[in-house]
């Protein structure tokens, strides 16, 4: 496994491989991995002959109330974490090299990323677009693989992908979740432990909607109210957002019939969670 730090030096090993016909498969994260991140290395290793994994916390998708200079970081255990899945190249650039301080372009994927989580961060899902185009510039993937929790992001870079003409695909992945049913995230590293037993209510209030629908529930805003009423029950949770809207364009919809988001957002402290299920009517 190699660990490289410039973009420059990267390109030259991705273009290596490509003359020696290798499928390259790539996974971009912020680091500090998990399970998650892991079931997406599988995955991908098993699909392509070479992997890279990036690691970079990118400055451009926090807000000024956000946190990334605490955002948590370990890329010791992270190399560990590659090195069990044989991923070949780990990217872990600078901002410096990154970003130039006249950096002017930036990519903004307009509609999809303002409702949801884009309603409430300004500007989040143009820094994640603006930071996964570069990525894609630089290593030139032919699959790449992203979680379904982020799902607003995995629509917004799959629209930036087909808009733009990017030659690849993008292979969503499906939600880890602890055996206790929480989804797995980063974030939960800052959970107190009575913080990470309140967090359970999100996957509670959504395993109740999910029933009601399954049982033949089809009004949004019943649903809506099934799933506010459960997450009013822990004292600790603050309903940041709780939405269903079609799967392909995330627009809100009156009814349920066909493939719904069905999404929260939700703070447990100072600590911001979200998750989701998909429907099919």
């Amino acid at each position: 496994m190699i660990l490289v730090e410039e973009k420059n030096k990267t390109r030259e090993i991705i273009k290596e491989w490509k003359s020696k016909g290798y499928s390259i498969g790539f996974i971009p994260t912020m680091g500090y991995l998990h399970r998650g991140h892991l079931s997406l290395m599988e995955k991908a290793r098993r699909e392509n002959d070479k992997l890279v994994v990036s690691i970079f916390v990118n400055p451009i998708q926090f807000g000024p109330n956000e946190d990334y200079d605490k955002y948590p970081r370990d890329m010791a255990g992270d190399i560990e974490m590659c090195k069990s899945v044989n991923v070949d190249l780990i990217f872990a650039p600078s901002v410096s090299d990154m970003y130039k301080t006249s950096n002017q372009v930036y990519v903004d994927v307009e509609k999809l990323g303002d409702v949801l989580c884009g309603a409430k961060r300004e500007g989040h899902f143009r820094g994640v677009s603006t930071v996964v185009a570069k990525l894609f510039n630089i290593i030139s993937p032919d699959k790449a693989y992203f979680g379904e929790k982020d799902y607003q992001q995995l629509v917004i870079i799959k629209k930036m992908v087909d808009d733009l003409d990017f030659d690849l695909e993008i292979i969503p992945c499906a939600i880890v979740r602890e055996e206790d049913g929480l989804a797995i995230s980063s974030r939960n590293s800052y959970l107190s432990r009575e913080e990470r037993k309140a967090a359970l209510i999100l996957a509670e209030s959504l395993s109740r909607a999910r029933q009601a629908m399954i049982g033949g529930e089809r009004d949004v805003s019943i649903i809506k109210n099934i799933i506010t009423n459960e997450l009013s029950q822990e004292p600790l949770a603050v309903i940041d957002y709780v939405e269903l809207v079609d799967a392909i364009e995330l627009r809100p919809v009156a009814r349920v019939s066909e493939r719904i988001l069905v999404a929260v957002a939700v703070f447990i402290g100072k600590t911001r969670l979200i998750d989701n299920f998909i429907f099919e009517a």
